[in-house]
């Protein structure tokens, strides 16, 4: 493992600022790059760019090969699907790929009941489908979503999403009926408390000065809630908030929608990340990881939720039968590759790496996660906690150059998330080089 990372020619070598700026001829603008790494090719968790530089890949496409790039079962699923047929349309046809992996899901997916899945094709349409249902199910308009959220940037989603201001500007009207409320942040809590001394105030809150106030009940159909904030900073909630949250839920008959498409097949070392809390939600919404790359998203429901007629809701690529058969290798290789043990075990090593560097370095004010996701946020200083949002572009593009693919989320946290297959050795390799960067940029300030 001490063969990587390989840095030949300092990055960007001349073949990726050549691709880059013909990226800026073509390519919409709206895409949000955070260094000019052009991949040529990958293996399980190791990049190669263009001018043949290689690096320990802590990004995982941003939490999306959880079971490494270009697993070899993966792709052998691909290639036999694609010797067979590429697409005929699930909305108006059948066929086994998408059934086999509609019952993998049903059996993996927390609640001992009935579940029924819609296939669409990205994280996004997940989340879309998911509030549609909602709303076809219970005939309510009204929704609860969470500051810095993250749902995607469709119309629907978007109307959830709530991390930055440039994901909305001049998008607006949304859709009607979303009320968005403070996040479990303790590091950064919105109203000033002390975890464990608050006793949940961010769930009473909801209940007193908003379902009391100016929400309807009657009105209202789903919280939307992601079990870690992703984009959003990866916030994870103290322990009993999921129990709390479902408790004033269930209190007024409201559906519980959660959003996995980051945090689940696998990344936190659970199937779902909701299963560390042990609340079953009654709506899941999955991808990224889910077809290893390919496009695929997944709303998983209660069978009784799903009630929906026949051309209510429908997607022409929807459980496409190569994302599908793709899919069906990538959770039969986190079973049989004990790859959530794995997830728990290289996540319990660098968090305790990364809380003792927490303790050693005063840039570093928060570290949290679970799994193989893991949030470490920079600040200027602890006593302020100010955001130190250039300091961790800093490091990940020093990490970068130094041969770590790394990016950040939230205003100035850096994520560690790594394809689940990762092993000790280059893990540790990996954490060094992070740990030297942010040493570096601390020394600077």
């Amino acid at each position: 493992m001490r063969d990587y990372p390989k840095i030949i020619v300092s990055p960007p070598g001349p073949k990726a600022r050549e691709l880059v700026k013909k990226d800026a001829r073509f390519i919409s603008p709206s895409y949000s790059r955070y260094y000019p790494l052009v991949v040529e090719s990958a293996k399980d968790c190791i990049l190669k760019d263009v001018d043949g530089n290689e690096y320990i890949d802590l990004n995982s496409g941003i939490a999306c090969m959880n079971v490494g790039h270009t697993h070899p079962r993966v792709v052998d699923a691909i290639k036999n699907q694609c010797d067979r047929f590429l697409h005929y349309s699930n909305t108006d046809f059948y066929y086994r790929e998408v059934i086999n992996l509609a019952e993998k899901l049903a059996e993996i997916a927390p609640g001992d009941f009935e579940k029924k899945i819609y296939f669409g094709n990205s994280g996004t349409e997940a989340v879309e489908a998911g509030v549609k249902l909602a709303k076809w199910h219970t005939r309510k308009q009204l929704f609860i979503g969470f500051i810095s959220a993250f749902h995607g940037r469709t119309i629907g989603a978007l109307s959830f999403t709530a991390s930055k201001p440039m994901q909305r500007r001049h998008f607006f009207s949304l859709m009607p009926g979303v009320a968005h409320v403070p996040y479990a942040y303790c590091y950064r809590c919105p109203f000033k408390f002390t975890y464990p001394e608050c006793n949940y105030w961010c769930v009473g809150f909801i209940d007193e000065f908003v379902l009391q106030k100016y929400m309807p009940t009657e009105n209202v159909a789903a919280i939307v809630i992601e079990p870690i904030q992703g984009e959003g900073g990866y916030v994870v909630p103290p322990p009993d908030y999921f129990q709390r949250l479902k408790k004033l839920a269930d209190k007024y008959g409201l559906l519980l929608i959660d959003d996995e498409v980051q945090s689940g097949i696998g990344r936190t070392g659970k199937w779902f990340a909701i299963e560390h809390w042990n609340v079953e939600p009654d709506i899941i919404c999955s991808s990224k990881a889910l077809a290893s790359g390919l496009p695929i998203g997944a709303t998983i429901s209660k069978a009784k939720i799903m009630d929906w007629t026949g051309g209510s809701h429908a997607s022409t690529f929807g459980g496409n039968p190569l994302s599908c058969a793709a899919a069906v290798a990538v959770l039969e290789t986190i079973k049989e590759e004990k790859l959530l043990a794995n997830a728990n075990k290289q996540g319990a090593h660098a968090l305790k790496r990364l809380v003792e560097l927490r303790e050693r370095s005063e840039i570093v004010g928060d570290v949290r996660g679970k799994g193989l996701m893991i949030g470490v946020e920079l600040v200027e200083d602890k006593a302020s906690k100010k955001p130190a949002s250039k300091k961790a572009t800093q490091v990940i593009m020093r990490a970068w150059k130094r041969g770590v693919a790394i990016v950040t989320c939230g205003t100035s946290t850096i994520r560690i998330v790594p394809p689940l297959t990762i092993q000790r050795e280059l893990l540790d390799v990996a954490l060094d080089i992070v740990e030297d960067t942010i040493a570096e940029v601390a020394k600077e300030a």
